[in-house]
């Protein structure tokens, strides 16, 4: 009989029978507080014990996981490449305790995820309700993306399944990371509109120099709208229009086109979905095409629950019955 290789030795010796869960979770506990005290008090043991368990792992990795000091501890490079092990390591052990439990019932479950606020105001709200109609044991924690820098922390953080986004042009790749996973499955475009009680939403053509006076509506200076606002003016030799409201809010954009006194930018579901709700229309206007495209975002490898799959399912065949007609949402003229 073979003996085990000295590497399958060093395992069951220094890790398999040494590294608990418990002790990570309170790796974990001590690297978020900064401090043995207080993770000891969060998690109601006692310090010693805290120290015990932080010292227990240092001894089957081999390595100093926490620098001391008075003020406290902190990561050294080896505790970080713990905590971000450890990290996926729990994920995965959630990930499976959750598809046993779907092996009763597949449909049943809860999904988070991620989505910026337009995503929120148009796709999703028809994905979830069908959904919901159709599976009612599923359950949904959608968390909103406030940074427009596409850095996704809670995918890597692994609070969230999946990030459901709207990406600027040159993102539409895999430019994200390694780490992550896009799949394109709609292609927006941006649009520039107006309330439709708008003195524009009756004309039948409009020429791009007309509106340089006009009050506008935008995202900050950098965004894809803003960019875009520039990119159209410029091409033609025109001044680029003064953004009289800057805000990356979708309600506020949305309140202030439809009073019909603001020009603003927005994209081709937002239009074509929630456009005659909201009183907003596109305006009859020749434009650079600028690509939107709506991607689904996701570590690679990582386990996905039964759930998860069912909502990609879902997002890919809601987004393939948007695709045709989106060339001029929302358009005629109510004369």
């Amino acid at each position: 009989m073979a003996k085990p290789s000295a590497k399958s030795i060093d395992w069951q010796s220094r890790i398999g029978r040494r590294v608990r869960l418990r002790d990570l979770h309170i790796l974990f506990a001590v690297a978020q507080s900064g401090s043995m005290a207080k993770a000891a008090a969060h998690l109601r043991v006692t310090q010693p014990a805290v120290s015990k368990a932080i010292g227990d792992l240092e001894v089957a990795v081999g390595a100093r996981l926490f620098d001391r000091s008075p003020h406290g501890v902190e990561p050294t490079m080896y505790g970080q490449a713990l905590l971000k092990s450890g990290l996926a390591a729990f994920d995965e052990l959630r990930q499976g305790i959750r598809n046993i439990e779907h092996l009763a019932d597949p449909t049943a479950g809860e999904l988070r995820i991620g989505c910026q606020a337009i995503v929120a105001a148009t796709i999703l709200p028809p994905v979830i309700e069908h959904l919901v109609h159709r599976y009612p044991s599923m359950d949904f924690h959608v968390t909103q993306l406030i940074s427009p820098t596409f850095e996704f922390p809670e995918l890597r953080h692994r609070t969230i399944d999946l990030m459901l986004a709207l990406l600027p042009g040159p993102l539409a790749g895999n430019d994200l990371g390694g780490d992550l996973r896009v799949e394109i499955v709609f292609e927006d475009r941006l649009f520039v509109a107006a309330g439709m009680q708008s003195k524009w939403a009756r004309r039948r053509r409009i020429e791009l120099d007309e509106l340089v006076g006009e009050q506008w509506l935008a995202p900050p200076t950098g965004s894809w709208a803003s960019s875009f606002i520039a990119e159209a003016f410029g091409s033609k030799g025109l001044e680029i229009p003064r953004t009289r409201v800057a805000t990356y809010s979708v309600p506020l954009l949305h309140s202030l086109c439809a009073t019909g006194k603001f020009i603003g930018v927005l994209g081709g579901l937002t239009l074509r979905l929630n456009g005659e709700r909201l009183g907003i229309k596109a305006l009859p206007i020749d434009l650079p095409r600028w690509p939107w495209p709506l991607a689904i975002v996701m570590l690679k490898n990582r386990t996905l629950s039964s759930p998860v799959n069912l909502f990609i399912e879902h997002v890919r065949a809601f987004a393939a019955s948007m695709a045709e007609g989106n060339e001029k949402p929302t358009t005629k003229s109510r004369r």
